[in-house]
């Protein structure tokens, strides 16, 4: 009880202390306690047979009743795998893009070329989902789609790649790394700023040249901060990007075998039937699943590189 005591003191001191700083993440902390820690009873509904009318907690208990729902469709397996395979492409590509761009604008000379750079590759992680998906049609589309329109124009064909289900991965993939490049790459950027100028100068006097830096001081230095949002992106690796499938996909069956993720298969299934019961017992699949996968690769981080545990 002692010991509790003497660290309430210390954490209150150093609030105290560094009261401006706390204050400017003040509002994230109260953001994550509203919409992330205050709903999480809300689990509990997975669990139940949910009515508005009873709530959460009056609503008869089912056990795993609700989790039957995915296990019985038979789709379980296809779109688990869908959705793996999907955010393991995404999480190793994005960090690749990110990186590579990160170390390209850190070497450019030119400042007002650099921050224009900076602003167009970060500008699409900007723009709606809604718009992309508009976009996608108006480029694919078979009767007056640009890609078909150039297809004609030189001779070729016209494809329909709204029926042409391999295809469309490539293209799902192409658009969330061309949405996310930007936003990762910031914090990329952000750490390679931050490295000593010296040890640069100190490798330029050795002889090293550009690419040599960037292979012995540049990616070495950045292999901690791969690593944590690697981890970081773990966690929702059951939880699809619903807004990009949905909007590039819509209610295309033809295409749901390879592009059918947990999301979308789930808002079909429940958009008819109203079941919050349903609709939480997936959320918490996802959650439960990102969660073991977290602490799996943590530890394994931990016994290869401790540093870059994180935890």
């Amino acid at each position: 009880m002692g010991k509790l005591t003497i660290h309430f003191k210390n954490f209150f001191h150093e609030v105290k202390r560094k009261r401006v700083l706390f204050l400017m993440i003040l509002p994230i902390l109260i953001y994550f306690f509203v919409f992330a820690y205050i709903p999480m009873p809300g689990a509990y509904i997975a669990f139940v047979d949910y009515s508005i009318g009873k709530g959460i907690f009056g609503s008869p208990f089912v056990g795993l009743k609700n989790f039957e729902f995915l296990a019985k469709t038979g789709d379980l397996w296809r779109i688990t795998k869908n959705t793996l395979l999907y955010n393991v492409a995404f999480l190793v590509l994005c960090n690749v893009f990110q990186v590579a761009f990160a170390i390209m604008l850190a070497e450019l000379g030119s400042k007002w070329f650099k921050k224009l750079s900076q602003s167009i590759i970060l500008l699409p992680y900007f723009i709606s989902m809604v718009i992309v998906g508009f976009f996608a049609y108006n480029f694919f589309n078979y009767d007056h789609g640009f890609v078909n329109t150039l297809l004609t124009g030189l001779g070729f064909p016209k494809h329909d790649f709204y029926s042409d289900q391999g295809i469309w991965k490539y293209i799902i993939v192409f658009f969330k790394i061309w949405s996310q490049t930007g936003y990762g790459m910031i914090v990329y950027l952000a750490t390679i700023t931050g490295i000593d100028a010296e040890i640069y100068e100190a490798a330029s006097l050795d002889g090293a040249n550009p690419v040599q830096k960037i292979k012995y001081l540049t990616l070495p230095l950045l292999k901690t901060t791969v690593i944590l949002l690697f981890l970081f992106g773990l966690g929702g690796i059951l939880k699809g990007s619903f807004d990009l499938f949905f909007n590039l996909i819509g209610s295309n069956s033809i295409l749901y075998p390879q592009t059918d993720i947990i999301d979308t298969f789930v808002f079909r299934s429940l958009v008819s039937q109203f079941n919050f019961s349903q609709g939480a017992a997936v959320g918490f699949y996802q959650s439960i699943f990102g969660l073991i996968l977290v602490l799996v690769v943590n530890a394994v981080v931990k016994k290869i590189e401790p540093e870059s545990a994180l935890f």
